[in-house]
């Protein structure tokens, strides 16, 4: 069974730094044409640079949590590439929670940003991938990967908030499979800990000794490159998994299978 991407056509989330734009720049290595998107305009114009109308790489920069964001993103992937064969929502984000406080509003912030837009994308998306494949009789119709973490299974006290939002993804996301399958979509999630995500490399700006903790807390003794996660999404959305939906895989070098508490999970 085949890993290729060549000719599909990709709109990834969260790509302007970090994991989003790993997988991006990995998608389109790969072959494939890729939408890159996130809110930051600067940065995409900075990565991407000049993008000219034969480019396989184009980019979207808007507000994912406003539906007329979602469609215009659509339309924009179609005005490009006339279709959208793969959705990676790698849109994320990382706040403290202080558990206690009344008026804390992280946990609706991060159920917002980490579970609503990733869903409404997602139905915006199948939608048209199931209209696009009209008269198409066999085959894989679309595939969507979720990035999650390992928070919603291992948590921290400080991220009460992004533990619920990533548990909630991972519920989505099986939901989301059982619902799509009869159209030939299938969904699944990558929930990963230690990977030097943009959010990671942040917290060990501030925090150097959080780097030390988290390769204690890993079996595999490392911290991982977002270029490992990249080609596990990228298989996630291969034929090569084409009998896989509703998953929640994961990439932590071992860090689940241990039993004492774990490290801060980004």
């Amino acid at each position: 069974m085949s890993y290729s991407l060549d000719g599909k056509t990709a709109i990834v989330t969260g790509a302007a730094n970090g994991v989003g734009l790993a997988i991006a720049r990995h998608f389109a290595q790969k072959g494939a044409n890729v939408m890159f998107a996130d809110m930051d305009e600067a940065r995409l114009a900075k990565e991407l640079g000049e993008t000219p109308e034969e480019s396989t790489m184009r980019y979207f920069a808007g507000d994912l949590r406003e539906r007329l964001t979602l469609a215009n993103l659509l339309s924009a992937t179609l005005d490009a590439f006339d279709r959208v064969d793969i959705l990676v929502n790698g849109s994320r984000q990382i706040l403290p929670t202080d558990a206690l406080d009344l008026e804390d509003g992280s946990t609706e912030a991060l159920l917002t940003q980490n579970l609503m837009t990733a869903l409404r994308l997602s139905q915006v998306v199948s939608k048209r991938m199931i209209k696009q494949a009209e008269g198409q009789p066999e085959g894989q119709v679309g595939a969507i990967v979720n990035l999650s973490s390992i928070a919603s299974r291992r948590t921290h006290p400080d991220l009460l908030g992004y533990s619920v939002s990533c548990a909630a993804l991972d519920q989505m996301t099986r939901s989301l499979a059982l619902a799509l399958a009869p159209h030939r979509i299938r969904v699944n999630a990558l929930a990963f800990g230690s990977v030097m995500s943009a959010s990671l490399k942040g917290a060990l700006k501030e925090h150097s000794e959080y780097r030390a903790e988290i390769e204690a807390h890993t079996p595999l003794g490392r911290i991982a490159a977002p270029v490992e996660l990249a080609e596990a999404v990228q298989f996630l959305c291969s034929e090569a998994a084409g009998f896989m939906t509703g998953q929640i895989m994961t990439l932590d070098g071992g860090r689940t299978l241990l039993d004492s508490v774990a490290a801060p999970a980004h």
